[in-house]
């Protein structure tokens, strides 16, 4: 009975996922897999599927609704933004100054690194402001997505002042008793999957290496111009409107909302967190509403720029309004696919089929070498993480069962190594699923097709999982040395991505004549 709920906890995932795969259609495959897992829960009452679906898709709008006021508000200041010309100017400006692909997309990553407070605006915000550097450049959409991705989630998970940080460290000091944020940092080296994520991204922008899918995306763009491949189901913000006004715009009339937009954000999760009425700043981080602070930053930093811009006459006050009504439509797409994503996980939650507790008590109950604990965690909330499409819930699921695991005289030694596996693999399978919300805004702050992205990215993510995986089991091997594991695990990923950019090369060869390097 044990075996049979398990099997049935991780269908409806399951099916989303494959129909997703092979329909390349996101939101039919969402349902589909939501009205299966609702289907099971009521025991095959039709009218029970039905009504728990529904039930339960609005309960989910209702407990974040403030992300979605956030994605409308965002939206409306990057209408705002582009029909003021800044995004037109900033575009210009960095056309100017990143004369070569290479720079485009270090700068694209580095301004990634740089926004690490939470991945929702990372993900929005730069895929907004660099998307009219890389076009220049004839960087595809799909690699913009991935550089997007690659620096949103693993940069999160090892920054301590971030919403990310803050939640783990949260989760960290119920698991063990131990102070959470010193726990967190003392945790950092071990994650793996983040720190060869960047490298990895490192190496993709200052070398020629394309292999997968995405081979055929820059290919297309390097060479014809062909920057999407496919056009289905793109979400772009070329919304057009007032191409005359657009020339009125200046590089600060981009930086100064994007700006405003950080630091609005920054004071709101201090301020939710009680950092003004005496809570300590690092501790604020962890008390705070990083859902509602991320609604506070977005309506303030939208004030900002109407002060900025109505006095000017950058735009007039119609013109503002109507991007704000504009700016909430072009939301819609990804209001939708957000909305069946979370539901999918709700059906996998505790309350419907606990998928998460079913699968994490699998791997706690088993007998397993102590050694190969910290790779089979890597693997558990990997492949937890992409069935449910949320490395926050899978943190917060296998954290406490890790410690667990951890808490004997022959695995104690494992405790870091273990929370580092759960944390990177998190990260993998959220980066890898179709269903995961950060997946889903990525491709939307490229303009990209969703599974253009999820195809692509997923080669690339699974090489960095492959040696993080390498590299833990050695770990394991070593008693929890780091060094030496995380050095191999280095090495792995430079010889393995020599060996694929080799193999890609002879299969479809890449004119670069067509674009400055």
């Amino acid at each position: 009975m044990d075996t049979l709920q398990l099997i049935l906890s991780i269908l409806p995932p399951i099916i989303a996922i494959g129909l997703a795969l092979i329909t390349k259609e996101v939101i039919s495959s969402l349902l589909v897999g939501i009205l299966a897992g609702t289907l099971i829960y009521s025991q095959g009452n039709v009218v029970g599927m039905v009504t728990s679906a529904f039930g339960l898709m609005g309960s989910k709008i209702g407990d974040n609704v403030n992300i979605l006021i956030f994605l409308g508000l965002l939206g409306a200041l990057v209408v705002i933004v582009t029909r003021a010309g800044g995004s037109a100017a900033y575009g210009e400006w960095a056309s100017r100054k990143l004369t070569t692909r290479r720079g485009a997309a270090l700068a694209t990553s580095a301004l990634g690194c740089l926004i690490f407070i939470d991945d929702y605006f990372n993900c929005l915000s730069v895929g907004t402001v660099m998307r009219p550097v890389t076009d220049k450049h004839r960087i595809s959409r799909a690699k913009l997505a991935y550089l997007l991705d690659a620096t949103a989630a693993p940069i999160c998970i090892i920054a301590p002042v971030s919403s990310w940080g803050a939640s783990v460290a949260s989760y960290m000091s119920d698991a063990t008793g131990m102070n959470g944020m010193t726990t967190f940092v003392k945790t950092i080296p071990y994650n793996f999957y983040a720190i060869l994520t960047i490298i990895m991204i490192l190496v993709v922008c200052l070398t020629k290496i394309n292999y997968g899918p995405m081979a055929k995306f820059e290919k297309n763009a390097i060479e014809k111009g062909d920057l999407f491949t496919h056009t289905e189901n793109v979400v772009t913000d070329d919304f057009g409107g007032g191409s005359k006004k657009a020339l009125k715009g200046k590089v600060y009339d981009l930086v100064i909302p994007i700006l405003a937009l950080i630091v609005c954000t920054v004071l709101a999760m201090v301020y939710t967190g009680g950092g003004f009425s005496g809570t300590p700043f690092l501790s604020s981080f962890g008390e705070c509403d990083s859902s509602f602070s991320l609604v506070l930053g977005s309506f303030l930093g939208l004030v900002v720029t109407f002060i900025l811009y109505i006095p000017r006459k950058v735009l007039s006050f119609v013109d503002f309004m109507g991007g704000i009504t504009e700016g909430i439509k072009s939301m819609v797409p990804a209001f939708t696919i957000l909305i069946l994503a979370w539901t999918i996980g709700g059906v996998c939650s505790s309350d419907y089929l606990n998928t998460g507790e079913l699968v994490g008590n699998a791997i706690s109950n088993s007998s397993f070498p102590v050694f190969l604990l910290p790779a089979v965690i890597l693997i558990v909330a990997a492949f937890l993480g992409f069935s449910t499409g949320t490395s926050w819930g899978t943190m917060a699921i296998l954290i406490p069962i890790g410690a667990a695991i951890a808490g004997t005289p022959q695995t104690q030694h494992l405790l870091l190594p273990i929370f580092g596996c759960t944390l990177g693999g998190a990260v993998y399978g959220d980066h890898v699923s179709p269903i995961s919300d950060t997946t889903i805004l990525s491709s939307t702050g490229a303009g990209c097709n969703h599974l253009d992205h999820v195809s692509s990215q997923m080669y690339y993510a699974s090489t960095v999982l492959v040696c993080c995986f390498a590299g833990h089991i050695l770990m394991g091997l070593m008693g929890g040395s780091l060094v030496v594991p995380l050095i191999v695990s280095v090495a792995l990923l430079l010889s393995i991505l020599y060996i694929l950019n080799r193999m890609q090369s002879k299969k479809e060869n890449i004119d670069y004549s067509q674009v400055k390097f």
